[in-house]
């Protein structure tokens, strides 16, 4: 971690759930680096999961979604205990800071692109550029944030399209999908999930840069 000026403020942190996590997983010898890299790995189970749910049918397609879902908030549950890992438990090394941003970087685009091929192969040929256009721009505005940490002012997690809110669609994207044929749609749920994360995280670069340029402003008078 490279300090608590880069914690996105998250209200769970505090909760027991979480905390008796963290405590488990630092008493295991468990690293926050580990703990950083499993959120890779639902990553890309999840990509996988809505990659194949692009041509399954029936249950299996049902089952496949619900999984991406579910791997999308392991991910952010990964992304909560390895902070309370590195900090709460000094279990922070000199490499934190490359492990609490690079895996992010390469979980969300899994995601969103895994998203968009799921809703390409069932059918929505433009979902697949949704997908990718979602992930360029949620690594923008991550990208403006340290940008802005860079400069000298404070890590910017503002939305409407941080992080977890573009995890949160997701997520119901996946399970509204799951249901979707039960109203003749296959694949739309999903395409039009990454294509609205692709807004909000349009918006959030816009905002974010408007911020940072304000407090570069105000710093220079």
């Amino acid at each position: 971690m490279s300090g608590l000026d880069n914690r996105r403020p998250i209200r769970s942190r505090g909760s027991g759930w979480a905390k008796g996590g963290a405590a488990t997983l630092a008493k295991a010898g468990v690293s926050p680096d580990a703990v950083s890299a499993a959120a890779v790995v639902f990553a890309a189970l999840g990509c996988a999961a809505f990659v194949i749910s692009g041509t399954a049918v029936g249950p299996s397609r049902v089952a496949l979604l619900i999984a991406a879902g579910l791997c999308v908030q392991l991910r952010l549950i990964c992304n909560l205990l390895d902070g309370l890992v590195a900090v709460e438990h000094g279990r922070g090394g000199p490499s934190g800071p490359i492990w609490n941003e690079l895996p992010d970087r390469v979980a969300d685009a899994l995601f969103l692109v895994g998203a968009g091929y799921g809703g390409g192969l069932a059918g929505v040929g433009w979902a697949i550029p949704a997908g990718w256009l979602a992930a360029v721009l949620a690594v923008l505005t991550a990208y403006i944030r340290e940008l802005g940490r860079g400069l000298g002012q404070p890590a910017d997690f503002s939305g409407p399209g941080a992080k977890p809110q573009r995890m949160a669609v997701l997520t119901l994207g996946a399970l509204v999908a799951a249901a979707e044929p039960m109203w003749g749609w296959r694949g739309l749920t999903l395409a039009m999930a990454v294509a609205f994360i692709a807004v909000l995280a349009t918006i959030t670069a816009i905002r974010r840069t408007a911020r940072l340029a304000s407090a570069l402003r105000n710093t220079g008078t």
